[in-house]
């Protein structure tokens, strides 16, 4: 190995790395919240990349009506929800005989269901009806990536509201068997909709710049000004806005961000919506590098969760640089012994949990 091969490696390595940062990161933060080991993170990068692979086909993704469905179920279940508080709420009115009367209004007037309405109904129902009336195959590509986000990531609350968030208060253990199952169905969801053909997405750049003997591409630079981007803007959120500061609080004590007023259930659909939101920008980078499959997204989310495990599911900066440790050693792999390059990945991970095993003395659980 020469220089020259030795900084191409490293240029694909920091360019695998910058993703598998985002993902990292979307990970620990979800742990930190929410306590949930986060399995179907990749399936958003999968989703994500196949939607945009569709739209620029020019067909209509069938993500608009899974989107459509996951609504649908979403308002079914706050409907469900609010109209049992409701019922408990006004049920010493029943001796009155006002008691379905009064329950039925202060279900329709909430808060709650007025945003559920909008989000989950209206707002799905809008974008399905722009989809199917704008010419996708024309579109800009900035437009048909926005388009993208606009589909997949609604649904990272509506998974949330549906799968975690009637058993938030559960172990650690179920949480994680939870999110397991959820991996499996939404594979299976992904091969329906978008079955086994695999798919790579134009670049964002198709410029070439020369430093030295080493070309670097346009998207490549795309690549790592976005995930350096989104880390700044995820510091900001986290550092400067109200409600970056309510996760903050969530993930440092659950209890004591509950009795300060911070509705648990907001702080999960939040982070999911956050976490939904990084993954598939990170499909989005991923797609034009690599072809992409209804299942790919499992293996690129899994290679993000060692970097996460580096950090110790606890560390934004730890896990970025696990992030760019397994990037980069995955980029050298592949050159040295290319058909146990994902071995040595994930192999990664035994002397890190040896050494945090060693050098812990061991947590219990919050009840």
């Amino acid at each position: 190995m020469d220089a020259t091969i030795a900084l191409f490696l490293a240029q694909d390595g920091i360019t695998n790395g910058a993703i598998y940062t985002v993902l990292a990161l979307a990970l620990v933060m979800v742990f930190a919240v929410t306590r949930i080991i986060f399995i179907p993170q990749g399936e958003f990068l999968s989703w994500g990349a196949l939607t945009m692979a569709m739209l620029e086909m020019g067909h209509v993704p069938g993500t608009i009506w899974l989107l459509l469905i996951g609504g649908a179920a979403t308002l079914l279940t706050d409907i469900v929800s609010q109209a049992h508080k409701a019922s408990a709420h006004k049920g010493g009115s029943k001796a009155l005989g006002l008691g379905a009367a009064l329950a039925t209004r202060s279900l329709w007037s909430s808060g709650v269901m007025r945003s559920s309405l909008l989000w989950n109904a209206a707002y799905p129902l809008v974008l399905a009806a722009v989809v199917l009336t704008l010419p996708l195959a024309d579109l800009p590509l900035a437009v048909k990536a926005l388009l993208a986000l606009a589909i997949v990531v609604p649904m990272g609350p509506m998974i949330y509201r549906l799968a975690f968030q009637p058993v938030a208060e559960a172990s650690i253990l179920v949480l994680l068997i939870v999110s397991v199952a959820l991996h499996t169905a939404m594979v299976g969801i992904g091969l329906l909709l978008f079955g086994p053909e695999g798919s790579r997405t134009t670049p964002f750049s198709d410029a070439q710049f020369t430093w030295g003997s080493m070309m670097i591409s346009g998207h490549t630079l795309a690549v790592i000004a976005v995930s350096v981007g989104l880390i700044v803007a995820l510091y900001l959120f986290f550092d400067r806005t109200l409600y970056g500061k309510a996760l903050r609080a969530t993930a440092v004590n659950r209890n004591g961000a509950r009795l300060m007023g911070i509705s648990p259930a907001l702080a999960g659909r939040l982070t999911f919506l956050l976490a939904a939101f990084i993954g598939v920008l990170a499909g989005l980078l991923f797609a034009p590098l690599s072809t992409v499959y209804y299942d790919s997204g499992f293996l690129v989310g899994l290679k993000g969760f060692v970097a996460a495990i580096v950090g110790g599911l606890g560390s934004y900066p730890l896990a970025a640089g696990g992030a760019l440790l397994v990037g980069l050693l995955e980029s050298f792999s592949s050159f040295w012994a290319s058909a146990f390059k994902d071995v040595l990945v994930f192999t990664l991970i035994i002397p890190v949990l040896v050494w945090r095993s060693l050098a812990s003395h061991g947590v219990e659980e919050d009840e």
